[in-house]
């Protein structure tokens, strides 16, 4: 099989055993176990969790002692285990537990994916930059091909959900082994502090105002991006509690409807030369937060007919915006404003502030939140409230950013974008 295509499958069923669970996850949580808001918060935080953790322990692992490949299959075993273990679990706090475990399992193999696809496409003299991007599309494409096995099987509020991730899980973990040896590079020396080997280094740039600045509305806009993850599709399939809407495709298909973000995820990522060309760094991540004012604002509004259909797609396709153009733009300003030895530790740390303590931040805050202050006594959620107070947070941010954040459009930092 040739390379191209066997990196292709890895990024396919990379994003297919997440997928499979991670829009729907919710529709178990409240509807199968009727367990409640701020515990499904918490359990959500395990995603942040391991973001911080256990990216830089896996990556010392496979830049010293162990074959990225071999190690990338062992952790998707562990994996599968974890998610064949989960429908197990009767209480909230034991599966905060198990999920932990699962996400720890989980969450470093993303970044290990890519180091895979990299050194497996320069060993065999590829063009990285012209030929890794159609392969990363694929993995958009598995995510999209999981929800939607999820949905037309009807396993969206089912156990059945982490049966269906667990399994693949296992035909990845094997044909990780069968890929080309990727071996230890050993690029941190050996005698680097810990805090080298950790990439912590880097939270030196905090010292520098423009970066801390970026860093800290990173986290806070981070705290938005798993907010409709967690919390879309059961609020689509709440529409259902209304007879008038208990029928309507949006209720019975609601992950089909929200894969429309993912497809649009996809377009938007080629888009994104363009408007880094048009109008410089910083005024496209003002864009991405606005977007998400959008994305919220329009899911406040929106129903499964007519106009309120038409705003819910609306707000998927906007999506597609509102996470690349933050993602892409955030790390071509890392990449353009940071010394290049400690590059790679920004870039980082970047991550670790968006998806890392940021994520935290956000699943534990509107977990507590809708627990708290917008869940009636019967138990159903005040969404229309729910999505005017997200979008209000976020054009809070992107109000602040727009004021706070000084940064000068350097066409030659879009050039750089481009190779």
């Amino acid at each position: 099989m040739n390379l191209k295509l066997r990196l292709t499958i890895l990024s396919f069923l990379q994003f297919f055993v997440w997928g499979a669970w991670l829009i729907t996850f919710a529709n178990y949580w409240f509807g199968t176990r009727q367990w409640g808001g701020e515990q499904f918060g918490i359990v959500f935080m395990t995603l942040g969790i391991a973001s911080i953790v256990m990216p830089a322990i896996t990556g010392i692992i496979a830049d010293r002692w162990m074959n990225a490949e071999k190690l990338y299959g062992i952790l998707h075993l562990g994996y599968a285990i974890t998610l064949l273990y989960l429908p197990q679990v009767d209480n909230p706090t034991t599966f905060f537990w198990v999920m932990l475990i699962a996400m720890a399992f989980y969450m470093p193999t993303i970044s290990l994916s890519n180091s895979i696809a990299y050194y497996i496409l320069k060993n065999n003299n590829f063009d990285v930059v012209k030929v890794f991007p159609p392969i990363r599309v694929w993995g958009t494409l598995g995510f999209i091909a999981a929800m939607w096995i999820t949905n037309l099987t009807d396993n969206k509020a089912s156990a059945n959900q982490f049966y269906i991730a667990a399994a693949f899980a296992v035909v990845l973990a094997v044909y990780a082994f069968t890929l080309p040896a990727c071996k230890p590079q050993s690029l941190i020396p050996k005698d680097a502090s810990l805090a080298e080997k950790l990439g912590l280094n880097a939270f030196k740039l905090f010292g520098n105002y423009k970066l801390a600045l970026f860093f800290i509305f990173s986290m806070f806009l981070g705290a938005a991006l798993q907010l409709t993850n967690m919390y879309g599709d059961v609020f689509l399939s709440d529409f259902g509690k209304n007879p008038a809407y208990a029928d309507s495709f949006v209720v019975k298909r609601s992950t089909l409807i929200m894969s429309i973000s993912q497809f649009s995820e996809t377009a938007f990522i080629l888009a994104i030369p363009f408007f880094l060309k048009r109008f410089g760094i910083k005024n496209v991540m003002l864009i991405s937060m606005f977007a998400w004012v959008l994305r919220f604002a329009f899911f406040a509004y929106g129903d499964p007919y007519g106009f309120g259909l038409g705003l819910i797609i609306l707000s998927c396709i906007v999506y597609g915006m509102a996470f690349d153009f933050f993602n892409v733009s955030g790390s071509l300003f890392v990449e353009t404003t940071t010394d290049y030895k400690i590059r790679s530790s920004a870039q980082g740390l970047f991550m670790m502030m968006t998806n890392g303590f940021g994520a935290i931040v956000g699943s534990f805050g509107s977990g507590w939140i809708i627990s708290n202050l917008f869940t009636l006594e019967n138990g159903d959620k005040m969404w229309h409230e729910i999505w005017l107070l997200f979008a209000g947070y976020a054009l809070i941010i992107t109000i602040l950013f727009a004021i706070f954040f000084k940064h000068k459009h350097d066409p030659k930092d879009v050039a750089t974008a481009n190779h």
